[in-house]
């Protein structure tokens, strides 16, 4: 009984939304962290048009508004923030990885600028530049506003807003993985 409650222990730290060691990302170096002024004065490159991929993620993302946070979560039952993208992106049949932060080193490396909807936000909740948290782009409004889906610890699935002082101080970088 002690070994299966150690094994269940370990199991849930694996799979955390958190990280335990800081990213290696050789296209991004703390210096070249986005953080609020330049978010704020962004001109996204964004077109409008979303292809029908993009289209249904988001879709799948949508459809979880509201499931509560639940740690190691990846069911309508409840997600951590790792838990809602893998699942959103398993649905439309693209594997990746289970944890944020191997999630973070998925598709290629891409500037706040020129991310579209259906695009990876990471974030280091924690401080610092470890990642321990991500979310799906959700839009890039008329003014530049990024929002995205994500796993909230304290309101579940909801979509926030790169402007929200929290989000924007803890953004790390951006990724592309479709």
């Amino acid at each position: 009984m002690k070994n299966l409650l150690f094994a269940v222990i370990a199991l849930l730290f694996v799979v955390s939304c958190g990280a335990s060691k800081s990213v290696t990302n050789k296209s991004v170096s703390s210096k070249s962290v986005t953080r609020t002024s330049d978010l704020k004065k962004l001109e996204s490159n964004f077109s409008g048009k979303i292809n029908s991929d993009v289209k249904e993620i988001l879709k799948d993302a949508e459809k979880y508004l509201g499931t509560p946070y639940k740690y190691a979560g990846n069911s309508s039952s409840g997600f951590d923030c790792s838990g809602l993208v893998c699942k959103v992106f398993d649905e439309n049949n693209t594997k990746l990885p289970r944890r944020s932060e191997d999630q973070s080193n998925a598709g290629k490396h891409i500037t706040i600028k020129e991310t579209k909807p259906g695009d990876l936000l990471f974030f280091a909740t924690a401080g610092g530049s470890k990642v321990t948290h991500v979310g799906i782009v959700h839009n890039i409004r008329g003014d530049g506003e990024v929002t995205f889906i994500h796993a909230s610890t304290s309101k579940g699935v909801i979509i926030s807003s790169l402007n929200e002082r929290y989000w924007n101080n803890a953004y790390l970088f951006a990724r592309r993985v479709l």
